[in-house]
C-alpha cells in the first residue's frame, strides 16, 4: 500500500499556518520525512457562496502550491485531488502539468474528475450539463499536446491549427492519470484513457447531490472494482489500472484520530480488494499538531 497525504492548502483562512510558502515548505518536508509517498492538494477556483456556507472550502491554485513543495522535496509524488477538467482550457492545463513534471524532475500524479458544483462551473463560463464530453475531450487534447508534436484539433473552448507545446513532461508519455468519481462513466473513463481510478466513500443520501453514486461499504467498492476488471477485459485493456482509495472517516480535513491497530486491519482488507493507494486526510488545528499527526502515522503505519 501506498499513501498520499493532504497538503491543506484549503486552509487559507490559516495563512501563517497553513498556506503561507515557509508552511508548505515545513508540511512537505515533513511529509516526505515521515515516509509518505505523495502529498495531494484540491481545488475551488471560485466557488459559490451558498456552497461554502454548506461546509465548502476554499484552496489555494493546485500548481502553486505543488511547486511550492516540489522545491524542498526529492522523493515526494505531487498528487492534484482533483483538477476538475472542463473550468480550463485544456492546453493550459496539459502546460501547468508539464511544467511542474518538469520542475519536480517527474513526480506529478494528476487527479483529474468532471466536478460537480454548477454554481463554480456557470462562474468559469464552463458547461455543466457537457462536462463528460468536455472531461473526455481534454484528455484527448491534453495527451496530444504531450506529445511535442503539432496539433490540429478543435474543441468546444478551442482550436488549434497547427500548435506545439515544450516542454513535454519527464514522465513519458505523461504522468498517471487518476479518474476521480465512483460512477460507471468515470470508471469506464478510467479504464479506457487513463492509468488509475480513485473512487471515495459517499453516503447514499449525497449520491444525487455530488452527481456521482454511492460508496458506503467495503463491499460497495468490491462491487465497482469488479465492474471495472470486466469493463477493462471487454475493451481488451491489458495493462492494471491502479486504484487510489479515501479510507473511512479519514479523508480531506477529517479530525477524527486514528484507531491504529483497526486501521492497520482496514488496509490488509483494502489491499485484499486491489486497492493500491490511501489518500488520507490527518487531524491537526494548528501545523504542529498536523505534523505531529504526520510523524505518528509515519510511525505506526508505514514504518
Amino acid at each position: 500500500m501506498k499513501f498520499s497525504v493532504q497538503l491543506p492548502t484549503d486552509r487559507v483562512e490559516q495563512l501563517e499556518e497553513f498556506t503561507h510558502a515557509n508552511a508548505i515548505a515545513e508540511l512537505a518536508l515533513a511529509i516526505e520525512t515521515a515516509g509518505f509517498d505523495a502529498c495531494y492538494v484540491t481545488e475551488h477556483p471560485f466557488p459559490a457562496d451558498d456552497w461554502l456556507e454548506a461546509s465548502g472550502h476554499h484552496a489555494l491554485d493546485p500548481f502553486v502550491s505543488l511547486s511550492a513543495a516540489a522545491m524542498v522535496t526529492r522523493r515526494l509524488r505531487l498528487h492534484t485531488n482533483l483538477i476538475v477538467l472542463p473550468y480550463r482550457n485544456p492546453f493550459l492545463t496539459a502546460k501547468s502539468i508539464a511544467s511542474l513534471d518538469t520542475l519536480s524532475g517527474g513526480r506529478v500524479i494528476m487527479g483529474i474528475g468532471a466536478g460537480y458544483l454548477e454554481g463554480e462551473y456557470a462562474a468559469l463560463g464552463a458547461d455543466f450539463a457537457s462536462r463528460n464530453d468536455s472531461t473526455d475531450d481534454a484528455i484527448a487534447a491534453m495527451q496530444a499536446a504531450w506529445s511535442g508534436k503539432s496539433v490540429q484539433r478543435g474543441g468546444e473552448r478551442y482550436n488549434a491549427t497547427g500548435n506545439t507545446a515544450l516542454p513535454r513532461p519527464v514522465q513519458q508519455p505523461h504522468p498517471p492519470l487518476w479518474v476521480g468519481g465512483n460512477s460507471r462513466i468515470a470508471i469506464r473513463r478510467a479504464a479506457t484513457s487513463a492509468q488509475g481510478w480513485s473512487p471515495f466513500p459517499l453516503p447514499a443520501a449525497y449520491a444525487g447531490s455530488v452527481h456521482t453514486s454511492a460508496i458506503e461499504t467495503h463491499a460497495d467498492l468490491a462491487e465497482k472494482l469488479d465492474y471495472l476488471r470486466r469493463y477493462s477485459a471487454e475493451i481488451g485493456r491489458n495493462t492494471r489500472v491502479e486504484i487510489n482509495f479515501v479510507p473511512f472517516g479519514h479523508g480531506m480535513n477529517s479530525k477524527q484520530a486514528f484507531d491504529y491497530p483497526a486501521f492497520r486491519e482496514e488496509i490488509a482488507e483494502l489491499e485484499a480488494l486491489g486497492v493500491d493507494w490511501l489518500s488520507i486526510g490527518v487531524p491537526g488545528d494548528d501545523r504542529a499538531t498536523y505534523i505531529e499527526s504526520i510523524q505518528q502515522f509515519g510511525a505506526e503505519v508505514i514504518a
